[in-house]
């Protein structure tokens, strides 16, 4: 059978082949709806011009509209309105964060007609993660509603039955192997009346978006150095098979780096590799999705304080006062002999001439002023560690070497003293009349800025018995710590004061003279060794560029010590005018050199491992999660936690760690290996160090398959090494 034709005015077409009672039936049918028609449009006249969905912008990778919950609105109440995106298959856009790449939508709705209103905030549904490579994006695809709430005003007077008018403009990117930037404007009219309560056809768009909207997390959240925790009851791995975090904001964290998760009964840890910037943060928040094993996702909104540094194991008690005392005296006695001590030997060995031969009395202020530079930079450092403890935030022994800044800086003061026993320049007047004259000369300024040297120098290694006396003063009273930090002073400057104290002992060493001067000079070498190392240090720590504003600095300082030499010899050449000149010109130039200093806190620190390439094949950074992880598959682990600043760790490496029998046995044995490098600083080795009674490095645990961690001497021997892992 041949359908009819309808045409667009209602009219019928007669067929000839229609017999004629079938015909008056459709002319029938025809005349009754051109006389309905009207009556359908009188009684419900805005439902041709008004509906949920606005104008639509399309393109071939998307098409956009402004939507609404409900068919009508309520003058006074509030209106679920939102931006549709249909995104094609491979298209999507981001999230209020879109992480490593991308930006967020925005639309800007007003209401207006019978009543006002206006909303720019969009109620996020949680995204999808989008790695990319190396880079990680937060975003939609398919058909999803950004929802928003909009407050309506009361109705005006004479307003009724007026339909509601909305506008909005939005901004939107439209990405797939390409980014689109978009724009749009949306119109869109609202009835009044019964048809506020009644949903729209894309109702189950925001019900869908509502559904993926997090909600407060019912646990408590917080940020560790390995981390994000959340605790609670109902926390256990049937609730948590697996969980992810999604930061609000980017720049705190590497979002594209795994996050290990962690679920014991009440507690679900998750990894987060942190980014310099957290490290200022007071803490983080954004959105944790925990996934159970049934697959059900649940959204959580987390705002998470950083953790307050956990309580060591054993608290200060009066009767731990003389074993922490003697601890500090030991390990500053112990102090002296190892390598970080080095360069200021050359200073001992130079001070130790000059009392040779010289007054009793003379020996014991020399040997007092020594040790009252010890001392007080002891009570500095002590007294910057106890404050900074006291105010929240981790500092362990040597910790100032982890800054750019500080490390240029006693950089340059070394070469600055290798210079003066080079014989570039004199302090406090020339070497001219060597001899009993220089033995009578009182040189207590050098001996106290040579104990303040010391003390510089050293803080880069801990000795043996030193880490127990460090962790008793920061977790004793101010007071008690204070007289911990002087009586490892005390053991530092001890050496140098036995030959004061025991006149025999000073009368053994040769008599000043000429001699002298060579000796001087060749103890100028080891210093600049040291300003070497330095410089290695600071190319870990602030790269290239760091290195290059150091070795400016370098330049510099030798030129205005050669400047100031050449004044001092202008005046012994009663030359006072040329001495003048070339003495503001060495002021200049050292003006220079601290000039450089403000550019070295901004350069952005290098991740690298100190010490070079790893010991063992097979080395991996150290990180909480990643220890639970080996213990779990029951690998032996050797930790190793090091500094580029720190000789000690360097020593042994090389004398302990890298011999071939040693890495033979870690591979045959399968000793997985995490090395910590706390060249920067690094919130995670800190807490490790701290949980495990130590401030400073080397320090070396190892984990046997299924057994506890023990700790392992800091002065490391390839034969101890060999003993633990059973080769």
């Amino acid at each position: 059978m041949i359908a009819p034709d309808i045409t667009p005015v209602y009219g019928a077409r007669r067929f000839n082949t229609m017999s004629g009672r079938r015909a008056g039936a459709i002319e029938a049918v025809m005349l009754c709806l051109r006389l309905l028609l009207p009556i359908l449009l009188l009684a419900f006249p805005m439902r041709a011009a008004c509906a949920a969905e606005s104008n639509v912008v399309a393109t071939d990778h998307d098409s956009v509209s402004l939507v609404t919950g409900s068919d009508g609105f309520s003058p006074g109440g509030t209106l679920a309105v939102g931006l549709r995106l249909k995104l094609a298959p491979g298209w999507h856009t981001y999230w209020s964060n879109p992480g490593d790449a991308g930006e967020a939508p925005t639309i800007d709705v007003t209401a207006g007609g019978p009543a006002a209103g206006h909303t720019a905030q969009i109620d996020w549904p949680t995204p999808r993660r989008l790695p990319d490579g190396p880079l990680m994006s937060y975003g939609y695809t398919g058909d999803v509603v950004l929802p928003m709430r909009l407050a309506l005003s009361a109705p005006g007077e004479g307003s009724g039955g007026t339909p509601l008018l909305l506008k909005a403009d939005a901004q939107w990117l439209a990405c797939a192997n390409v980014c689109v930037p978009e724009h749009g404007s949306f119109t869109l009219r609202l009835p009044a009346g019964g048809a506020a309560t009644r949903a729209s056809a894309q109702a189950p768009l925001f019900a869908q978006a509502a559904a993926g909207q997090p909600r407060p997390s019912p646990f408590k959240a917080s940020l560790t150095p390995a981390g994000l925790e959340l605790s609670g009851s109902g926390l256990d791995a049937q609730a948590v098979h697996d969980a992810w975090f999604l930061p609000s904001a980017p720049g705190l964290i590497d979002q594209v780096a795994a996050q290990p998760v962690q679920v014991t009964p009440g507690l679900v840890r998750i990894g987060l590799k942190p980014l310099p910037d957290l490290a200022r943060a007071k803490g983080l928040d954004g959105v944790v999705v925990l996934r159970d094993v049934a697959g059900n996702e649940s959204m959580l909104s987390v705002s998470a304080p950083r953790a307050a540094p956990r309580a060591r194991s054993s608290g200060f008690a009066v009767s731990d006062l003389p074993r922490l005392l003697l601890l500090a005296l030991l390990g500053g006695i112990v102090l002296n002999l190892m390598p970080c001590v080095f360069p200021v030997l050359a200073m001992k060995a130079l001070a130790f001439s000059r009392i040779a031969g010289s007054h009793h009395a003379e020996q014991r202020a020399s040997v007092a002023f020594y040790t009252g530079g010890v001392l007080v930079a002891f009570a500095a450092l002590g007294a910057l560690m106890l404050g900074l403890r006291a105010a929240g935030s981790a500092a362990g022994w040597g910790f100032q070497f982890q800054s750019p800044l500080f490390v240029a800086a006693t950089c340059w003061l070394l070469f600055a003293v290798g210079l003066n026993l080079a014989g570039l320049y004199e302090i406090g007047g020339s070497f001219a009349g060597m001899g009993q004259g220089l033995a009578s000369r009182r040189g207590h300024a050098g001996d106290f800025a040579t104990g303040l040297l010391a003390v510089l120098v050293a803080t880069p290694c801990t000795a043996p018995f030193m880490g127990v006396a460090i962790v008793g003063a920061l977790a004793a009273p101010a007071v008690v710590g204070m007289a911990v930090f002087l009586t490892m002073g005390l053991g530092l400057a001890l050496p140098y004061a036995v030959f004061a104290l025991v006149p025999g002992l000073a009368r053994r060493l040769p008599r000043p003279g000429t001699w002298m001067v060579v000796l001087r000079q060749a103890l100028s070498f080891p210093i600049f060794a040291s300003c070497v190392w330095l410089a290695w240090v600071l190319s870990i720590e602030a790269g290239d560029r760091g290195v290059l504003l150091l070795g400016a600095g370098l330049v510099l300082l030798a030129l205005a010590g050669w400047l100031l030499g050449l004044s001092q010899r202008a005046v012994t050449a009663s030359a006072p005018r040329r001495g003048r000149w070339c003495m503001a010109a060495s002021a200049l130039s050292l003006l220079a050199t601290l000039a450089l200093l403000p550019d070295l806190p901004g350069l952005g620190a290098r991740s690298a491992a100190a010490g070079g390439a790893g010991l063992v094949p097979g080395t991996e950074p150290f990180s909480e999660a990643r220890l639970a992880d080996l213990r779990r598959q029951g690998r032996p682990v050797f930790v190793d936690m090091t500094a580029a600043w720190c000789v000690t760790c360097l020593v042994n490496e090389r004398l302990a760690l890298a011999p071939q029998q040693v890495r033979q046995a870690f591979s045959s044995h399968h000793v997985a290996t995490l090395r910590g490098d706390w060249t920067n600083r690094d919130e995670q080795i800190g807490s490790f160090l701290r949980d495990h009674g130590r401030d400073g490095v080397p320090f070396y645990m190892f984990y046997p398959p299924g057994g506890d961690g023990h700790a392992l001497p800091q002065i490391l021997t390839a034969d101890r090494v060999l003993h633990e892992v059973g080769g």
